[in-house]
């Protein structure tokens, strides 16, 4: 075969770009291909199955009968996110369908299909079944030890391993030298295959080309380097499939196996374990989502998010499998079960191509000797419209000497700003996610997300009031009287007014159903005693969010609270400020016989849990927004390496490497959950992941810029040598603060582990 002319022109493509298919038409396709593969596939017989190669091109016959094996064709018909479901569908089935290879072959061979091409006539016959492709990357692939093949004179030479297929298939496909594709039958003279068992079921193959007769298929650089990425990325949604399958049995098993008399589901070990899994496979099925939307919509930043998907697929999907196991116990040990199927399936697919370390590498490579940074999102045309306003008006307004000024002031006094506060005030941007009717720009979640993150990135001093425009502002619009509205709103909108919390109390942190604080009516006012501890910004503030308990003998405990909104300078309140290790103040407050009337209540008596919960989703939210926090470490920590002698340290790099595929995760978690906002859904447990995951990953992005960068980390601002002028060590003690605040990481877990898996309380 000779190369032919593209058929499919760029601006064709981008016109399909926004014809591509809908979420509700991929989920039609996985219940198609989960319904038809529960029907011919079932779970009883997979592995007798796929052991069989009559069954196995069957159970393929049935599904290009639905149109699979054009998928890759045509991107309005099916592109990589179809590609991918169909991927995860079989893993989950422990079905070994030559979907890859197929995939490949299409997206490989579609723009070079002419009027009477041999391609053209390979396609045909892919689609319809008749023919069935292997496809190999050679030396191309990643592995050390996956061979190559070289193409000369119409035939091929060399030896290729961990060939997937091979057993079904009536051609191979090997990338080989000049960017180019070697298409060669396999029961051609010259090709001998050796089946190479392993975890892969069926076996992997190594195939030996003696001068066996090939054509080749010139591709381009750029579609040349790219099937390897696509592969990854279609073995980690396969890896994916098996994964969640074993994690769904082993949720359910946690709920019926009983051990010293109840579920070990209930028992707080196995929660935390099995939430830790959840939060790994939503970390993939993030990722993975994102590289794969970034491809189909022709974004270049796709491969980078590719490979941070790939990088945090293999630790993160093994675990889980690991850990599957443990729960599981001798029971999930047994061959018979599903559980050591999927064992297999993950290890042998995340260990292809390179594996983890490939993965790293090439994020280092992006970030250490390219100088980029991870590339922003794409927010949709309003969402990237706003964000370049913010920026835009960031860098005129927040930058030369104003910022000079500001930033030249000690650390723990750089949190406020009241000209800072009053000009976004007046760009009405304090209430940009607010319904109109209360001064508020009815912006999107998406726009809402994209202003804090740009204003966290540009370390602008506002989140005070912030947090009462994201968390005290919506429940007094949401529970509040109409007096209080018109009280309280207006002066949050111009940045007059902000709050502290006044939740924790000695002895009741987590549980905060425990407070003890009490409210008691006396004629038509409230007398209020009691302790509040950890009050961020309690001595700036002018207001206290304060729960307090208004029903000693309420069952359950939750229902005897209330909410107040107390002055602080209101008569028997003290404030007696602390130097919290982050570098900021926290502050106790003492509440002795302190009267406020009775339009201080907030939500009606014993209303406040419905309020307090309400603004901790909304703080978890805001919380799990710190990685833009994490991002402007990570880069810090970036240019560093760039400009050390450490640059070249392949254990440094592979370091910041995994680094960079966490920061990605985190990243998308807050994006998920900002999707599920856009949708009008409360993400309660996507919440807890968020929160969770990035306060942790703020402590190991801490823990590691000293473990590369040695003791200069560890020096404060102002210190001589102190690096990025001690913004690492800074991030380091903040992160504490992200973990716990708002609700410690294990209670986010106990969150994850009863709303997310129903795991029994």
């Amino acid at each position: 075969m000779s190369e032919q002319d593209d058929v499919k022109t760029d601006e064709t493509m981008k016109n399909e770009a926004s014809e591509l298919p809908s979420d509700e038409e991929r989920q039609l396709l996985r219940d198609s291909v989960r319904g038809y593969l529960e029907q011919y596939w079932p779970a009883e017989k997979a592995v007798e199955l796929a052991n069989d190669n009559d069954q196995v091109r069957r159970i393929w016959i049935g599904l290009v009968e639905q149109g699979l094996g054009a998928l890759g064709i045509e991107p309005t018909e099916g592109g990589l996110r179809e590609i991918l479901v169909v991927m995860e569908e079989l893993g989950r089935a422990a079905c070994p369908a030559p979907m890859i290879a197929t995939a490949l072959a299409n997206i490989a061979l579609q723009r070079k299909v002419g009027p009477s091409s041999d391609v053209a006539s390979l396609l045909a016959e892919l689609h319809t079944g008749h023919s069935v492709v292997a496809f190999s990357l050679g030396k191309f692939d990643g592995d050390l030890n996956a061979g190559s093949a070289n193409y000369a004179n119409g035939a091929i030479n060399g030896t290729v391993a961990f060939v997937e297929g091979v057993e079904i298939a009536t051609h191979a496909l090997v990338l080989v030298d000049g960017f180019a594709l070697a298409i060669v039958k396999k029961d051609s003279t010259g090709v001998r295959v050796t089946p190479t068992p392993g975890l892969s079921v069926p076996s992997l193959s190594e195939i030996e080309f003696n001068n066996a007769p090939a054509s080749v298929v010139k591709l381009g650089q750029a579609l040349f380097e790219e099937l390897g990425s696509l592969s990854r990325l279609a073995l980690v949604a396969r890896a994916l499939g098996a994964t969640g399958r074993a994690f769904e049995m082993v949720v359910e098993y946690a709920k019926e196996r009983t051990q010293f008399g109840q579920p070990i589901g209930k028992f707080q070990a196995v929660q935390h374990k099995l939430a830790n899994c959840l939060t790994g496979i939503e970390g993939v099925r993030q990722t993975l989502l994102a590289a794969a939307t970034s491809f189909d919509h022709g974004s270049p930043d796709w491969r980078v998010f590719a490979s941070a998907s790939y990088a945090f697929a293999g630790p993160a999907l093994r675990q889980v499998s690991l850990e599957t196991h443990h729960t599981f116990g001798a029971i999930g040990y047994s061959e018979e079960h599903e559980a050591p199927r999927h064992f297999k399936r993950v290890h042998g697919d995340l260990s292809r191509h390179g594996g983890v370390r490939r993965a790293r590498e090439e994020l280092a490579h992006y970030l250490i000797d390219h100088g980029n940074s991870l590339p922003e999102y794409d927010l949709g045309p309003a969402g990237n419209a706003f964000r370049d306003e913010v920026n835009t008006w960031l860098r005129t307004y927040w930058s030369g000497e104003r910022k000079a000024v500001h930033e030249a002031l000690p650390f723990e006094k750089r949190k406020w700003n009241t000209e800072f506060t009053k000009a976004v005030a007046a760009k009405g941007w304090i209430g940009i996610s607010w319904p109109m009717e209360f001064g508020g720009k009815a912006l999107s979640p998406i726009q809402q997300a994209a202003f804090h993150e740009a204003m966290t990135f540009a370390h602008a001093p506002a989140r005070a009031h912030f947090c009462a425009a994201y968390m005290q502002a919506p429940a007094i619009m949401k529970f509040g009287t109409p007096q209080q509205k018109e009280k309280f709103i207006p002066k949050i909108l111009r940045g007059d007014l902000s709050f502290c919390l006044g939740y924790s109390e000695p002895g009741s942190g987590s549980d905060l159903a425990s407070l003890r604080t009490s409210a008691v009516l006396d004629g038509d006012q409230w007398v209020i005693n009691g302790q509040k501890l950890w009050c961020t910004d309690g001595d700036k503030a002018q207001y206290i969010w304060l729960a307090t308990r208004t029903d000693p003998a309420a069952k359950p405990k939750h229902a005897g609270i209330s909410m107040f909104a107390v002055p602080l300078n209101a008569p028997g309140i003290t404030v007696r400020p602390s130097k919290a290790l982050y570098g900021h103040t926290f502050c106790t407050i003492f509440l002795d016989n302190v009267r406020v009337p009775a339009d201080a209540l907030i939500g009606g008596v014993n209303g406040g849990w419905a309020v307090i919960t309400s603004a901790l989703a909304d703080e978890r939210l805001l919380m799990g927004a710190s990685v833009s926090e994490a991002r402007s470490a990570f880069n810090l920590l970036v240019e560093q390496v760039r400009s050390s002698q450490s640059r070249d340290d392949a254990a440094v790099r592979d370091r910041i490497g995994m680094l960079a595929a966490e920061l990605e995760v985190s990243r998308r978690f807050m994006a998920h959950g900002v999707r599920m906002a856009e949708q009008a859904l409360v993400p309660v447990a996507e919440a807890a992941i968020s929160k969770h995951y990035t306060g942790e990953f703020m402590e190991r992005l801490g823990e590691a810029s000293l473990d590369i960068l040695g003791a200069g980390a560890t020096l404060s601002e102002g210190s001589s040598g102190a690096l990025s002028n001690g913004a690492l060590e800074q991030l380091l003690r903040f992160s504490l603060m992200v973990v716990i605040a708002g609700g410690t990481a294990e209670i986010q877990r106990n969150l994850i582990a009863v709303r997310g898996l129903n795991l029994p309380r």
